[in-house]
């Protein structure tokens, strides 16, 4: 009996053991589980719908569970099916004996489907934010995931799900302006995270590629955060006009090739509203062309109408609107590349740049300064400043190095109309075009500048102020102003040069308005310059003992000598009348008079002119000015040698007209002398035999004169009245 009761325990155990193992290693077919699983399913949504095959059961016996499996089953919802390549699940053998049958977990592979019907399905399960937001935006694509489900003990779904799978050729409509195409990536998603992995997509073609990007919720809200990489892209005009619209750039952007790693988060609500966008980036900007809107031909005389960046290596933060950019690498303005360094800073109120241009292969000058850079050698520029949101900008500092020259712009105000406002000091030390030395200093004192330095080179400034002629500035000052100068030397061409340069100059309503400067000549000569303005009218005076500084800057001129001069001019109405008067002086050598002398057969005069030079007691120039064209009222010289009048007008780089007389000195005396009572008054009794004189006239454009001369017997009452006044003042 006991070896009965022992052979049927061995056996029981046996057949236990051999059961076990065979449930563990191979297990059971069965479809008794199918009822109480869709029941199950059904918890979830009564339109829920499991079709089930035959479930594969097998043992787990140190969890004392049975581990559930089925292959080829569909989950149908709304007559929306997903097929699954397995469902697995376990369920302990407790629950089973206690008739109590509950899921824990659920484990879902699914076949390759498409996103839009997983996700349909997901919300099902826990329609929480990022499922939402997945819906909403991704269009197209498809998926192949595996997902982890669990249960409460009251057999309610979980919030604690994991889902991981591949996605492909997936469609993304994120922002309105763009569509995201060929999406891929690996994915993880659980509660309250999504992981993505090895993401890469195409937005108009253009290939990008982000590594990792993580969703972690925070409240109500995901914090998104990620890296992307994207190869070589190249945007037309139209694709550059919307980027630079979304971020809050004008610029006219040609074209752009660019290499980029960026990384980036930002907060996304369920309503797809994206807050706190922070962006790093490290871009490689290959190319860059912008259209060239600014007006700087007078300082780079060979611009483009193109800017170029080549090659540039940027830094870029982007955090709650503002920009923080840091660059440099070669900048084309002219024929040849720069170098350029910058810092910028941008936010809502205002742009702080900080810029660092190498010129060495291209030309600079800065004509207001009579500065040119030399060939070849490096200049420096600086530049550090503020725009304001009304494009106002205050240069805190601009600053020119080129070996041992220097100039240096401290704190100028320049508004967005180009009106300087202010400037607190400017110091130049430098040598100019002419080789002579700048060194003075601007200094800002209350309302008052002061101008004050060892020297000074004014060549470029008296041809301006000589001329009636005025050019259109675009930058001009903007407040009424005064200038107080005092200067040791300053130099008024390469040969001439003046001591003690003192006096003021006021500037009002965007034009000089009054103006008295004096110095001295190395011999103690005088030179004086004042401009005095009442109501409409603007009255110009220049005196100078030594004419000579003055006159030889007239290339049609030379060999001039001695004399003094005399210059007085009144503007209205854009009209001025001006007379100049220039005293005891000689020329040497002036080709158009000694041409008119020639065709005169005025040989000796013409010989004695070309060789030693003819002396002139006074000349006189009356004059007027409107725009482009001088009517020249009378141009009268008179001499020992030689008396011209002369009159007619100039139409600039158009049209020479003058015509008028010229007599040598011996005629002129005859003539006057035969005046009863008057001419033996002025002349005396003895007078020379002489020549007869000549009437001329010299037309056609600058280039092309014509002169013809005609001989005369008698003379103009006209001429011999203004030779009678010249003789009665002597």
């Amino acid at each position: 009996m006991i070896k009965i009761i022992y052979r049927l325990i061995i056996t029981t155990i046996v057949i236990l053991i051999i059961s076990t193992i065979y449930l563990s290693v191979i297990g059971i077919s069965t479809n008794i589980f199918n009822s109480n699983i869709d029941k199950q399913i059904k918890k979830i949504d009564d339109n829920l719908n499991i079709d089930l095959k035959k479930i594969f059961i097998i043992l787990n016996p140190f969890k004392f569970k049975f581990e559930l499996k089925t292959v080829g089953a569909n989950l149908t919802y709304n007559q929306e099916k997903i097929e699954f390549e397995n469902i697995r699940s376990e369920v302990s053998i407790k629950s089973i004996i206690s008739k109590e049958f509950s899921l824990k977990k659920i484990y879902l592979s699914t076949k390759t489907i498409e996103i839009k019907n997983l996700i349909k399905l997901l919300r099902l399960f826990q329609n929480d934010t990022k499922l939402f937001i997945a819906e909403k935006t991704i269009k197209n694509g498809f998926i192949i995931a595996d997902i982890v489900l669990e249960f409460d003990e009251n057999g309610a779904l979980s919030e604690n799900y994991q889902i991981k799978g591949i996605v492909k050729n997936g469609k993304i409509n994120f922002f309105k302006r763009y569509k995201i195409d060929q999406v891929n990536f690996i994915f993880e998603a659980k509660k309250d995270e999504i992981n993505l992995d090895e993401l890469n997509f195409k937005i108009d073609n253009k290939v990008f590629k982000i590594p990792e990007i993580d969703l972690i919720k925070d409240k109500e809200k995901y914090l998104v955060s990620g890296r992307l990489i994207n190869d070589k892209i190249d945007l037309d005009k139209k694709k550059i006009s919307n980027l630079l619209k979304f971020y809050d750039f004008d610029l006219n952007v040609n074209k752009i090739s660019f290499k980029s790693e960026n990384k980036f988060n930002f907060y996304i609500n369920n309503k797809l509203k994206v807050s706190d966008l922070q962006i790093t980036s490290k871009l490689n900007l290959l190319n860059l062309e912008i259209e060239n809107n600014l007006n700087l031909e007078d300082f780079l005389p060979n611009i483009k109408e193109k800017i170029i960046f080549k090659n540039n290596l940027i830094n870029i933060i982007y955090k709650k609107g503002t920009y923080d950019i840091l660059g440099s690498g070669k900048l084309f303005l002219q024929n040849n590349a720069d170098k350029i360094n910058y810092k910028i800073f941008k936010d809502k109120k205002k742009l702080n740049f900080n810029t660092q241009i190498e010129i060495k292969e291209n030309e600079f000058v800065l004509n207001i300064l009579n500065f040119q850079k030399k060939d070849k050698s490096n200049l420096k520029i600086e530049i550090d400043g503020i725009q304001n949101k009304n494009k106002d900008i205050l240069f805190k500092k601009i600053n020119f190095i080129e070996n041992k020259n220097t100039i240096s712009i401290f704190d100028l105000f320049l508004s967005n109309k180009n009106k300087i406002n202010y400037v607190k000091n400017i110091s130049l030390n430098y040598e100019d075009k002419d080789n002579l030395k700048n060194s003075i200093s601007i200094s800002k004192k209350n309302k008052d500048y002061f101008i004050v330095g060892k020297s000074l080179n004014i060549d470029h400034y008296i041809k301006e102020l000589l001329t009636t002629k005025s050019k259109k500035n675009n930058l001009y000052l903007n407040k009424n102003l005064k200038f107080l100068i005092n200067i040791d030397e300053v130099y008024l061409d390469k040969y001439n040069e003046i001591k003690n340069l003192s006096g003021y100059i006021i500037h009002k309503d965007f034009k000089v308005f009054e103006t008295e400067l004096t110095a001295k000549f190395n011999n103690n000569k005088e030179i004086k310059f004042t401009i005095k303005s009442k109501e409409d009218e603007k009255i110009t005076t220049l005196f100078s003992d030594n004419a000579k500084p003055l006159v030889n800057r007239y290339k049609f001129i030379k060999g001039f000598d001695e004399g003094s001069l005399d210059f007085y001019s009144v503007k209205r109405n854009n009209i001025s009348k001006s007379t100049l008067k220039i005293y005891d002086f000689k020329l040497k050598e002036l080709p158009a008079l000694t041409k008119l002398l020639t065709l005169a057969s005025l040989q000796g005069i013409a010989d004695l002119l070309s060789g030693e030079g003819i002396r002139f007691n006074e000349f006189e120039m009356k004059f007027s000015n409107e725009e482009k064209l001088m009517t020249i009222e009378e141009i009268y010289a008179i001499g020992p040698a030689i008396s011209i009048l002369m009159s007619g007008y100039i139409e600039e780089k158009n049209l020479i007209s003058l015509r008028g007389t010229l007599v040598p000195a011996t005629t002129l005396n005859k003539t006057i002398g035969s005046i009863p009572f008057l001419g033996e008054l002025l002349v005396g009794k003895k007078v020379g035999e002489g020549v007869f004189g000549v009437s001329f006239k010299i037309k056609g454009p600058p280039n092309q004169l014509e002169t013809t001369v005609n001989p005369i017997k008698t003379l103009t009452p006209r001429f011999i009245t203004r030779t009678l006044e010249k003789i009665k003042k002597n």
